[in-house]
């Protein structure tokens, strides 16, 4: 019977999971609707069943790893997921215990993504990684000699809530002021480009959007509009700043760029590079920096590589 490798990315929304060989090769991939009833208390059933099912149609499974949207201890332990209704639990031990003979492993979502795109994605042939997520925040995750750093409490990697504009005056959702996550998110780009769409002296496409969102001010941008090269400009500008202090703490090889906003495509770069170097000292040989290439695949290919890694396959 054939053994395969599972990465499950839970989702407040969806439950995305992959199917791989050893070698990393997708063999089969699936979605299923996240039952948030009871507080998420169905979610761990709902995955056990998917495996069984797998399992009984196509092969064993060896091992599996699970992407969780919230911070996830280094024995899988999750203090809280408001995303999924979870307080206090381990859903990777939970998993385990009704599958009893497959190794479970969980880790932060955008941790694990970093993981997918070390080994698979972008940073292939790259051990030193540090990516960043651009959505309706901003997440990272750091894998160091090929695996993920976790931290204490599973905090690594948040870089979201580096207070990088200390001039800022509003409150970001964690409580603090001028975070990254107030500045380079998809929301981030649309409350700057709303602050200067306030000068009525400066001419813009985006004037005539109904519904202003980040993909909109992106689209403009490439069109060679003023006014929203001007604000990505200034949003990018602070995500370089913030990775020079990544930099400055762990040292990567590359930077890679992901999530919604990285769609707005190459252009993103020199942007973020300019930022970056104008903060970067200590060096004169920087961190390369690009997009990521597995798109929403991420997940699953790292939540895969950790449950390799959780049973001692690492190919």
């Amino acid at each position: 019977m054939n053994q395969y490798y599972m990465g499950i990315d839970i989702g407040g929304t969806t439950i995305k999971f992959g199917v791989f060989t050893s070698r990393g090769e997708l063999v089969e991939k699936w979605a299923v609707s996240t039952n948030m009833q009871d507080n998420g208390k169905h979610i761990i059933p709902d995955i056990y069943q998917e495996v069984l099912s797998f399992s009984n149609k196509q092969g064993r499974v060896r091992a599996i790893g699970m992407g969780i949207p919230g911070p996830v201890s280094q024995d899988g332990y999750v203090e809280k997921c408001v995303n999924l209704g979870w307080c206090n639990s381990n859903p990777a031990k939970e998993l385990a215990a009704l599958l009893q003979d497959i190794p479970v492993a969980a880790g932060n979502d955008a941790n694990v993504a970093a993981l997918g795109e070390c080994y698979y994605g972008a940073g292939k042939g790259h051990e030193n990684i540090f990516m960043v997520t651009l959505g309706t925040g901003v997440g990272g995750g750091a894998v160091i000699n090929g695996r993920i750093v976790n931290g204490f409490q599973g905090l690594s990697g948040e870089i979201g809530h580096i207070p990088v504009n200390s001039r800022e005056t509003e409150q970001c959702n964690c409580g603090n002021r001028g975070c990254l996550d107030q500045i380079a998110s998809a929301s981030g780009i649309v409350r700057y480009t709303k602050k200067l769409l306030q000068d009525p002296s400066k001419k813009s496409l985006l004037r005539e959007c109904k519904s202003l969102t980040s993909a909109a001010v992106s689209a403009a941008a490439v069109c060679g509009d003023p006014l929203a090269s001007e604000a990505l400009e200034w949003c990018m500008e602070y995500l370089g700043k913030s990775l020079s202090i990544v930099s400055h703490i762990i040292d990567p090889e590359l930077f890679i760029i992901g999530g919604g906003v990285s769609k707005a495509g190459p252009m993103l770069i020199p942007m973020i590079r300019r930022g970056y170097d104008k903060n970067l000292f200590l060096k004169k040989s920087a961190a390369d920096i690009c997009l990521a290439s597995l798109g929403g695949d991420g997940g699953i290919y790292g939540a895969a590589k950790l449950g390799m890694q959780e049973c001692g396959n690492i190919p």
